[in-house]
């Protein structure tokens, strides 16, 4: 992902999530040297993005998203897996999650590539209210 990528992924968040991150904040993760985020774009349109932070041995997966008219169509795995294969590169060993409670597309997405249950966050999401489920990958290889 490029700075130039930000309006749109900024919409997009905004098109998909209850509390969405600002075009700063997402141009500000860019610049820290211990985030990791990705775009699948395509011509000039992002069809979604996934954004990560690392941390010695490990990384937590901020937000995964893609444009309503992308989805079903691959690009959520394809941004997973190039995840998974850039965070390797780096040495990480494991990636956790929170994903919410009722959203069962990006569960089934998650478990489907080695993701398990590590635990519970009551009343993690609102807008509305809701648990988050804390998913782990490890190890990555």
């Amino acid at each position: 992902m490029t700075p130039e990528h930000a309006p749109q992924v900024a919409a997009l968040e905004k098109a998909c999530f209850s509390a969405p991150w600002d075009e700063r904040s997402i141009r500000d993760e860019l610049q820290n040297p211990l985030s990791l985020w990705l775009a699948a774009v395509s011509g000039e349109q992002v069809a979604g993005y996934v954004g990560s932070e690392l941390v010695p041995d490990e990384a937590d997966m901020m937000n995964l998203a893609v444009a309503p008219e992308w989805r079903r169509q691959g690009v959520a795995q394809a941004l997973l897996t190039d995840l998974l294969a850039a965070l390797r590169a780096r040495g990480i060993r494991s990636l956790t999650l929170e994903v919410r409670a009722s959203n069962r597309p990006a569960r089934s997405l998650y478990e489907k590539n080695g993701f398990f249950q590590a635990g519970l966050r009551k009343n993690y999401y609102f807008q509305p209210v809701e648990d988050a489920l804390i998913l782990r990958k490890e190890p990555l290889g």
